[in-house]
């Protein structure tokens, strides 16, 4: 009987993973929404001051001796928390290519060639909307972002409507997506290097890989030397630091210490001696018994992968935290004169068209062509309808677009108007989306 109930509930471990991650994702995109109303609301109240005044004026930080590390409360959350926040997305990205939706081409041929199909086009319908306008062309890289919290949210909003496979599509599309963002950042939006602290950050990652070659395991060792060295040289190196978070997250190791078979065998040992052990005469543990626990507690660690442990930890803090606070810090807009003639600029149409249209007709045309070419399959359970809702979804950009917009842009004035511009073109791209995916399925 309990060999057949184990039979009946064993399923693929990524399976489990995928379905938390989601999980996850769809909560947090809720409190995404609400941290960016209460920043706008803020920012356009009788209290906007206050809202400027907290985000870019406060300053924190702290000295040691000649080195110094301040700065407004607004750069430590794009510096900072953003940071951590690429680290997490680094974590998922290596795991799923390691064991996940990205893990083999037959799995990951759609979701890639989709989200590059989404990265491509929007890029080149901005670029066609402010053709005539070049001091506006820096602003390419800000409609080909996904936010998945967003995303997965709303797509949470229509429960059973939506087979899990489609969830399961989106996220990989929008790990592929963060994956396309961090090498865009990277590449084209660091203006000047200085490679003596490039170089610095290269010595600091190399001791990190060595780590994970001898098998050093302690978050405390890739805490210190990624922190301490890596993101400190990336902040005075002219890189943006939210690229340390990545690199560093790729040196995390992936191998468990103890094996399957190891960990069967001295786990049913264990068991073993604490079912031979005597109860004490009352409710607490007896020092054997709590002894036996912890060695199991021990086991279990060690049965568990550092990048995993760190991701399933680190997630709900960037899901449920760091992008909430991003959110508010980033999404009030204060609106100066008439939000009609923000609209109808130039970069805020090149980023509607480029996340309204771009991203549908990008993220739809190529995973139309990897199916014809048969390079790839469409999940089980899932239509085309289903995939061209999906593509409207992606077309919420929201964080990842207004990190990018925040780069890309000195001006006040055009980051402002961009960020109008990426929230228009995320509300457009959701309600279009839930109402697509809220049809009933077309006949066969």
């Amino acid at each position: 009987m309990n060999k057949m109930k184990y039979k009946q509930m064993k399923k693929p471990l990524s399976f489990f993973r995928i379905t938390a991650f989601i999980n996850q994702e769809a909560y947090g995109g809720v409190i995404l929404i609400v941290a960016a109303v209460v920043a706008m609301v803020w920012a356009n109240s009788a209290y906007s001051a206050s809202y400027h005044h907290l985000w870019h004026e406060v300053e924190m930080g702290f000295s040691l001796g000649g080195f110094e590390l301040k700065g407004a409360l607004h750069h430590w959350i794009n510096d900072g928390l953003m940071a951590l926040f690429f680290f997490t997305v680094g974590l998922e990205i290596k795991r799923e290519i390691m064991g996940g939706e990205l893990a083999t081409v037959k799995k990951a041929s759609l979701p890639i060639a989709a989200a590059v199909g989404g990265m491509v086009f929007p890029a080149l319908f901005y670029t066609v909307m402010v053709l005539k306008n070049p001091q506006y062309l820096p602003g390419w890289g800000i409609p080909m972002a996904t936010d998945i919290a967003f995303a997965l949210g709303l797509l949470a909003l229509l429960g059973k409507k939506v087979p899990l496979n489609l969830k399961i599509f989106l996220t990989a599309l929008a790990i592929a997506d963060d994956l396309g963002a961090v090498l865009v950042i990277a590449v084209f939006y660091t203006e000047s290097i200085d490679f003596t602290e490039i170089m610095m950050a290269a010595g600091f990652l190399a001791v990190l890989l060595g780590g994970n070659f001898l098998g050093i395991r302690k978050t405390l060792f890739y805490a210190l030397i990624g922190i301490g060295g890596v993101w400190v040289a990336f902040i005075y190196s002219g890189v943006h630091a939210t690229i340390a978070g990545v690199l560093i997250a790729l040196t995390i190791p992936a191998r468990a210490k103890t094996g399957q078979n190891e960990y069967i065998d001295r786990l049913c040992a264990f068991i073993d001696k604490y079912k031979k052990e005597k109860p004490g005469e009352t409710t607490l543990l007896t020092s054997n018994q709590a002894h036996l626990l912890s060695d199991i507690e021990q086991l279990n660690k060690e049965a568990h992968t550092p990048l995993q442990r760190i991701e399933h930890a680190l997630h709900p803090v960037a899901t449920y935290f760091i992008l909430p606070i991003f959110a508010l810090g980033n999404a009030g807009v204060h609106i100066e004169g008439s939000i009609l003639s923000m609209l109808l600029h130039p970069v805020s149409l090149g980023i509607i068209a480029g996340l309204v249209l771009g991203k549908f007709i990008g993220i739809s045309l190529f995973a139309r062509l990897m199916v014809r070419l048969k390079i790839a399959i469409l999940p089980e359970g899932v239509s085309w309808q289903q995939i061209y809702g999906v593509a409207f979804l992606a077309g919420i950009g929201f964080t990842m677009s207004i990190f990018i917009a925040d780069l890309a842009f000195k001006e006040d004035e055009y980051k402002q108007i961009a960020k109008v511009g990426i929230m228009a073109a995320s509300l457009l791209s959701a309600i279009i989306g839930l109402v697509w995916l809220s049809r009933p399925p077309a006949e066969k």
